[in-house]
């Protein structure tokens, strides 16, 4: 049987914390920047987790 290959649009997009979780970057942060508040910005700036109901889905284009 072939090897098992990672997904290519998944591994740019996610990590894998230390602890396993799946780690993503938030949306809406390309454009139209002007119409979003300091505070909009500031916050979509970080990131975040994905939700439980996903994360075994991201781990399996991810071959983890």
């Amino acid at each position: 049987m072939p090897k098992m290959k990672t997904h290519s649009s998944a591994k740019k997009r996610f990590k894998i914390t230390g602890s396993g979780k799946v780690k993503r970057f938030q949306a809406y942060t390309s454009h139209m920047m002007r119409n979003k508040t300091k505070k909009q910005k500031n916050r979509l700036g970080g990131s975040t987790l994905v939700s439980q109901a996903d994360e075994a889905r991201i781990k399996r284009l991810l071959c983890k």
